[in-house]
């Protein structure tokens, strides 16, 4: 598949059924924008011009509500406000001459456009999605500092971490990172439980959808073997973890426990340990977090077996630690920065069943 990687975005050619596809299983993408065109824009004469020129009527049916967002960077227009009114009349004014009316309802169906100009070059884009990808539709009761869904997936795979290992998170607060990795390990499709904007759309077989969602269905796994562990130290917050985990699907593949972190201890031979503990940007002290970092070290340094990997916003995690991580990658836990320290261990035997010492 040809693709273009640029910041924020991944750019590949696919036909309709991609669309569905897409948005019911990519674990780690915001959301599917189906790209209608990208052009020279230095000013609003040649945004308006180049907009008008397109086919909308192909897309957007005479009744369709189609909000214009947009954003700009390092480009000659960069007035946004100014950048969505020219493009929204640049598609009414082709859209009055395709259907011959002067006015639109703009009820249904809501398909939304993006223009986002950089360095002076305009891309016009449909929103498939709707709603943020992360937005799986389990997690319903509120939590202080959730990570998303959407990252604590993309945690989850950039381990070493599979269903045939055991998975620990001493930090576990509303479950995400191990509800996502149960999901992974059982091949649950992400969106597989919610809808989308353009199921709705004309344009887009209701087929299409139809067989997403089976296909998704049939590589879905019936259980794991080996039972993920999720502990903290709040009993309140592990009671919603453990709903969101039923209403993932996923409840009896992780094992709640309330836990503090100076208990923790295991038998266990190899594993994966995946976990986003406090970093005193929204929770804890700076002094309170620092002690625990301490103890992360006490606690893991025996595990030289086990794999390690934690996210923090602390920029003196690996000193507090007491070791360099073999690997880092920088991540965004909503607006906060982060890095994903990663400390691999060693890898365990292929033979089934040695998982797990007696």
């Amino acid at each position: 598949m040809d693709q273009t990687v640029t910041d924020g975005r991944i750019t590949f050619a696919a036909d309709e059924a991609a669309v569905a596809r897409c948005n019911i299983r990519l674990r780690t993408a915001d959301r599917i924008l189906l790209k209608i065109a990208s052009f020279e824009a230095r000013d609003f004469d040649e945004l308006f011009d180049a907009t008008k020129e397109l086919p909308w009527a192909d897309w957007l049916p005479k009744s369709a509500s189609f909000p214009v967002r947009g954003k700009s960077v390092r480009s000659q227009l960069h007035h946004v406000p100014t950048c969505q009114a020219m493009v929204k009349k640049a598609i009414v004014e082709q859209l009055k001459s395709k259907y011959n009316v002067n006015w639109f309802a703009e009820v249904s169906p809501e398909i939304p456009i993006e223009v986002s100009i950089q360095k002076d070059r305009a891309t016009l884009s449909l929103d498939t999605s709707g709603k943020g990808l992360h937005k799986r539709g389990y997690r319903t009761l509120g939590t202080d500092s959730p990570l998303r869904e959407t990252l604590s997936a993309g945690m989850v795979l950039l381990s070493y971490w599979n269903k045939d290992r055991t998975f620990v998170d001493p930090f576990c607060g509303s479950g995400t990172i191990a509800i996502e990795a149960a999901m992974i390990g059982r091949n649950i499709a992400p969106g597989i439980k919610r809808d989308f904007l353009a199921e709705k759309w004309p344009a887009i077989s209701q087929r299409y959808w139809s067989e997403a969602r089976e296909e998704a269905n049939d590589l879905c796994l019936a259980s794991l073997e080996i039972p993920l562990i999720a502990t903290d130290r709040n009993s309140e917050v592990l009671k919603k973890a453990r709903y969101h985990a039923r209403q993932a699907g996923v409840f009896d593949e992780i094992h709640f426990q309330q836990k503090e972190f100076s208990d923790f201890t295991t038998q266990r031979k190899f594993g994966c340990v995946i976990s986003n503990p406090p970093y005193g940007e929204r929770t804890g002290s700076k002094q309170e977090v620092e002690e625990l970092y301490r103890l992360i070290d006490q606690k893991f340094r025996p595990l030289e077996t086990w794999s390690i990997y934690v996210l923090t916003s602390h920029e003196q995690f690996e000193g507090l630690y007491g070791k360099q991580a073999a690997r880092r990658r920088k991540l965004y836990n909503g607006k906060i920065s982060c890095t994903f320290y990663q400390y691999a261990g060693l890898r365990p035997p292929k033979r089934k069943g040695m998982e797990k010492i007696p």
